[in-house]
């Protein structure tokens, strides 16, 4: 015995009576029912399943699988004195509305631009089509959203019809449908008709209103991103509350906010650029300090510092404008970061001596990886030593 599926008599049914026709578990271990009669829409045609309660136990998902529409809980129902179904109103009424404004949007894009829709998501938040096309301008994503828009002020009929096969060559379908029995159509006259099983409301004023967000390429479509109903009111309220933030963090009004932000961007861009010049200028002081304090070990000068969470950048930098200086040097930094040994390695072009080489020989102490060049290398790895006792091996190792 197939299931009666309410929801096609009355999409606005919110509570029902069943009995239970066969009850237990999936495959996946998961507890389902299968009723004589429901008003829970399963999943499908791009349109998420109801939620709601069988005698107060949750109903989490909603399939069609095999011909049985399968109710899946947390934990078993009890069957023994009938069913009493409730879904979720509120959700059902969105996923009403999102639907009805997609064929709405869909339709509006064939008869504007001959822009054909080959998918739709209804998700949690955002609804998406993806339409026929890579080239979808402002000026037309305009003119669609306000014609979607006055067909749902118009307030149009919206029409259920379930037809035959041989009956389709009466209806202007904007695509072909995908099944050869028991055929239903979703119909606003004189705009739109479209083969469909979801949930719909009986006008286009109950869509409310229809607003894109934005849209983007993808492969070889554009993806079109969208909101109905309620979900505009959301929207516009997180919209407006984040631009009333960024007028208090930015102290401008909401018209000034692009240009104030604009400012703001390139003050900082050049404070960067200045912050890096000054950086650069100690730097190079600091570099002076250390080619005063070089030692003289086995007739080499070198540099060799132990440095605490010093950025390896930092580090690099002072090494490479130590040698530019000093090119009979040798400079050996090893610096503790959050547990680990970092080391930095240069010389001068005076110097014989390769910190490449160096470097690999005295990482497998600390379990470390790197890399470089002759004159400059780095790397790092575990601090299973002392950082002298690095500094040390690095010059014994030379």
């Amino acid at each position: 015995m197939a299931t009666k599926k309410l929801y096609y008599d009355d999409p606005y049914m919110c509570k029902f009576n069943a009995s239970v026709l066969k009850s237990g578990k999936d495959d996946n271990d998961r507890f389902y029912v299968v009723l004589d009669r429901t008003a829970f829409y399963p999943t499908g045609g791009g349109q998420p399943h109801d939620t709601g309660t069988l005698n107060s136990v949750q109903v989490y998902d909603v399939q069609e699988i095999d011909g049985e529409v399968r109710h899946y809980t947390r934990v078993p129902v009890d069957t023994n004195h009938g069913i009493a179904g409730e879904i979720d109103w509120e959700k059902r009424f969105d996923h009403m509305q999102q639907h009805a404004g997609q064929h709405i949007l869909s339709a509006a894009f064939e008869r504007e631009f001959d822009y054909k829709t080959v998918s739709f998501h209804l998700g949690r938040e955002i609804c998406t089509i993806d339409l026929d096309t890579v080239d979808l301008s402002g000026e037309e994503i305009m003119m669609v959203e306000n014609k979607v828009n006055d067909i749902i002020l118009e307030n149009r009929r919206l029409v259920t019809k379930w037809v035959d096969a041989e009956d389709l060559s009466q209806y202007p379908l904007r695509k072909e449908v995908s099944v050869s029995k028991n055929i239903r159509l979703v119909i606003i006259p004189d705009f739109d008709y479209n083969g469909c099983g979801g949930t719909h409301p009986d006008s286009t004023g109950q869509v409310s209103s229809l607003k894109i967000l934005h849209w983007e390429k993808q492969k070889k479509n554009t993806r079109v991103y969208f909101v109905c109903g309620s979900r505009v009111l959301k929207e516009l309220g997180m919209k407006h509350q984040a631009i009333q933030g960024l007028s208090d963090t930015l102290n401008a009004p909401q018209e000034a906010l692009n240009k104030t932000a604009i400012k703001v961007l390139q003050q900082n861009k050049e404070l960067e650029k200045k912050i890096n010049e000054l950086k650069t200028e100690l730097i190079d002081y600091e570099a002076e300090a250390y080619i005063e304090k070089a030692e003289e070990i086995w007739g080499r000068k070198i540099i060799r510092t132990v440095f605490d969470n010093r950025p390896m950048s930092e580090l690099q930098l002072l090494a490479k404008r130590i040698t530019v200086r000093s090119g009979d040097t040798i400079v050996l930094f090893v610096n503790e970061s959050k547990g680990k040994l970092q080391l930095v390695c240069a010389k001068g072009e005076s110097v014989e001596a390769k910190m490449n080489e160096l470097v690999k020989k005295v990482l497998s102490l600390i379990n470390g990886k790197g890399g470089g060049n002759a004159s400059v290398a780095q790397g790092g790895g575990e601090k299973i030593i002392p950082p002298e006792k690095l500094i040390e091996t690095m010059i014994n190792r030379l």
